[in-house]
């Protein structure tokens, strides 16, 4: 699978975030490492989606947090 992400140079390093999956973001000291970190991010992104698609695992629950402005 393929995905669009947009990396920034920062002072502090490369923020990458994915485009087409909302939230998905990481970060690295490296081009390189931003990368490699941005990949591991989707990865566990698109796992977390299949456990919630498919039900409750027993390691795994989804709660509703709210969050006050």
């Amino acid at each position: 699978m393929t995905f669009p992400v947009i990396v920034h140079k920062s002072k502090y390093g490369y923020d990458a975030s994915c485009l087409t999956l909302p939230g998905c973001a990481s970060q690295g000291e490296t081009y390189d490492e931003a990368i490699d970190n941005i990949k591991s991010a989707i990865k566990e992104y698109l796992e977390a989606i299949d456990i919630i698609e498919k039900g409750k695992s027993e390691d795994c629950e989804v709660v509703l947090v709210e969050v006050a402005a």
